[in-house]
């Protein structure tokens, strides 16, 4: 509403109600008028005006207090468009913007100023007035959203700097170095941090020109306590002044030693545990702002996501690589021994004398158990990657397991002609562990042995207990293997480049088996070597038993005798070529067995011939082996005689299935002859003084 509308002319109102008039505008526009004699220096500040200085509204304001409470940086500024404003010649107008700081409260505020000189007919300046607005919120506004496009500015020029980069460690020189830059930092540098959480390594830095290095190994007990817990935490190290903040044993001391004054220090923490650090350095004090921080944080976090996928996808470059070598080396070593077989059968396919049949046959069974050894190798790994391998554990003597490993290996080392010596001590050494497990362990050191030692080469392996583990060692004067590459022997399908000429071949997956399995017996297993052509050490260390129970010596007499028990034996096999060598050989061991194309004919041969084993394919026409295992046990009452499924089928489900159907032991195909004339032995020993069939999973 305004005055004509209330009747009342602009000419008739008084100077008192125009002055409140614009007082009230003042107001509602949070102005503050100012008015200075310029004769007498007599300042005019209402209580809004001296709240920008910091003064309270009852104190008294003078010029000198308007001079006093510019800040340092924008006085001679303020002061000099001022002069201009007085000025008669320029008679400029006053309009600047600068910070105050609080005379009583010490607070920098922002003020926005507008004024003007009024002159005298003479032209002498005799007051000056104007306006002043407080713009501090606007200002720290505009700060804000000004730092945070800096932030984006140089985020944006390191990503752009590093997207092309594919080593990590040049994602961080990178980095550190445009973070330094922006910063205006003495040095920035990177570390990544040991499984102990606490030594941790600066492998390189960026740092001005002059300024040495701090590359080198050090430990985070030398940050002190307090900054120490701070990074384990994942909160940030902030120091603004070494000497004033950290005493010699708080950091102090370290600081200075590689001439840090001030230091901002972030750390990468994942599963509880420090795993890497980025640190700016100042070699004078400095007072770290909250941009400062900010940038830092924003820059790590995504440096390390960065750098994450930088190695995941090196690493998916390295699997690809790695599987495509696998596929050709499994192709090479398949081929391998089915050549020799088909020459073998192809000279057994012609008229021969009994020696030359004997090694053709000969030639055939090697390659057949080396076939049959690869596809062992790799079931494993799959069923051990997918977690379906169970131990199934025994208390059981060491030695005797040492003997099978190198029984299995013996053909290997005699062809080579190398020189095998045991070293075992004469008191057993009684582990909790699964007996085919430990035997897959050894016999793999030793085919590594056998494999990468030249010809007539020498391999020693020993057995000793040491405190509460007893260590196998398998030492060779071989290939030997570079320090640098310990670790890598036991990576899936890793194969070093020395050994890549070596005529034997492998797939690069034995090594591997060994440790998984270890791991899985709560061992440890590892490789000495002084380097290339100065042999290998392979040891594993298997908990020793907690106790001896007297049992076990029984079971260890029983096994100990098993050879020279014999008993009726089944064999169940709809193959006829199976059948009748399966068959053969177990009669040539000395045992009486008969043997049934299908189910029908096994019950009719257990109803007449009672059976202490039997063994049971379970893919039989018209009724399956779980169904033939059933009737034996309900039917013909056959509770003493151990059935055992011998089947292509050989996962942890179908192991699982077998036992649920009543059966006693599950063997998968091809079982190896000696072995499973040793197991029958052992099961009829076992059956013969007890009556009690023992549990599945004897034997895989």
């Amino acid at each position: 509403m305004n005055a004509a509308s209330c009747g009342v002319s602009q000419s008739d109102m008084s100077l008192q109600d125009r002055e409140e008039q614009l007082r009230l505008a003042v107001e509602a526009a949070e102005v503050g008028l100012w008015d200075l004699d310029v004769v007498t220096g007599t300042l005019y500040w209402p209580p809004r005006v001296k709240a920008m200085f910091g003064i309270s509204a009852d104190a008294p304001a003078t010029l000198d207090d308007f001079v006093a409470g510019l800040h340092p940086e924008d006085r001679p500024a303020v002061l000099e468009a001022f002069a201009q404003a007085q000025d008669p010649a320029s008679r400029a107008m006053y309009d600047v913007e600068y910070r105050t700081v609080g005379k009583e409260d010490a607070r920098v505020r922002w003020v926005a100023a507008k004024g003007r000189g009024l002159f005298d007919e003479a032209g002498v300046c005799r007051r000056a007035i104007g306006t002043a607005i407080d713009i501090t919120r606007r200002k720290e506004a505009e700060a804000l959203q000004n730092a945070a496009q800096q932030r984006l500015h140089v985020l944006d020029g390191i990503e752009r700097a590093t997207r092309a980069l594919t080593d990590p460690a040049e994602v961080m020189q990178v980095t550190a170095r445009l973070l330094g830059e922006h910063l205006d930092a003495t040095r920035c540098a990177y570390a990544d941090v040991e499984a102990d959480n606490n030594r941790f390594t600066i492998r390189s830095d960026w740092s001005r020109p002059g300024v040495p290095s701090s590359a080198g190994a050090y430990t985070l007990d030398l940050f002190g306590p307090q900054a120490t817990s701070n990074l384990r935490a994942g909160r940030h190290l902030v120091v603004h002044d070494v000497d004033a903040e950290l005493g010699e044993d708080g950091g102090g001391r370290m600081f200075n030693a590689i001439g840090i004054k001030a230091i901002v220090c972030a750390g990468l923490v994942k599963a509880g545990r420090l795993v890497a650090m980025m640190a700016v350095h100042q070699a004078h004090p400095r007072r770290w702002t909250d941009d400062d921080l900010r940038i830092i944080t924003d820059v790590v976090d995504r440096c390390w996501a960065h750098i994450e996928r930088v190695r995941d996808a090196a690493a998916l470059r390295e699997q690809d690589r790695r599987k495509d070598e696998f596929l050709a080396t499994l192709a090479h070593e398949l081929r391998n021994p089915i050549a020799p077989m088909l020459f073998s059968l192809a000279l057994l396919q012609r008229p021969q004398t009994g020696e030359d049949q004997a090694r053709a046959r000969g030639v055939i069974e090697r390659q057949a158990r080396h076939l049959a050894r690869l596809i062992d190798d790799l079931l494993d790994v799959s069923r051990i990657n997918r977690g379906l391998v169970e131990l199934q554990r025994e208390l059981v003597a060491l030695g005797p397991l040492l003997s099978q490993a190198l029984e299995t290996v013996a053909p290997a080392m005699e062809r080579a002609g190398h020189q095998l010596s045991v070293q075992v001590e004469d008191a057993p050494a009684w582990i909790d562990a699964d007996p085919a497990r430990v035997v897959q362990i050894v016999s793999n050191l030793l085919t590594n042995a056998a494999k990468y030692t030249p010809d007539r080469g020498r391999i020693r392996l020993s057995a000793r207990t040491a405190g509460q583990v007893v260590r196998i060692e398998l030492a060779d004067n071989g290939l030997g293997i570079a320090p640098a590459d310990h670790g890598r022997v036991f990576e899936m399908f890793t194969q070093l480049p020395h050994t890549g000429t070596k005529a034997h071949g492998g797939l690069g997956i034995g090594l591997s088996l060994v440790k998984r399995l270890v791991d899985m017996h709560g061992g440890a297993v590892g490789v000495d070597s002084a380097g290339l052509h100065q042999g290998s050490t392979f040891w594993v260390e298997l908990p020793l038993a907690a106790r001896l129970p007297e049992v076990a010596v029984a079971q260890a007499a029983a096994v100990g005798d098993g050879d020279q028990a014999k008993g009726r034996i089944l064999v169940v096999e709809d193959n006829v070529d199976g059948l009748a060598a399966l068959v053969e050989l177990i009669a040539a061991d000395g045992h009486e067995v008969r043997g049934a194309p299908d189910g029908a004919q096994a019950l009719r041969t257990a109803a007449q011939w009672t059976p202490d084993i039997v063994l049971l394919d379970l893919g039989l026409p018209g009724m399956d082996g779980y169904a033939v295992a059933a009737r034996l046990r309900q039917d013909l009452g056959l509770a003493r005689a151990r059935i055992v499924a011998l089947t292509g089928w050989g996962t942890q489900r179908d192991r699982e299935k077998t036992a649920a159907a009543g059966f006693d032991a599950h063997l998968t195909k091809p079982v190896a002859p000696d072995a499973l004339l040793a197991l029958l032995g052992r099961w009829r020993a076992e059956l013969a003084p007890t009556g009690h069939p023992p549990r599945q999973g004897d034997a895989r």
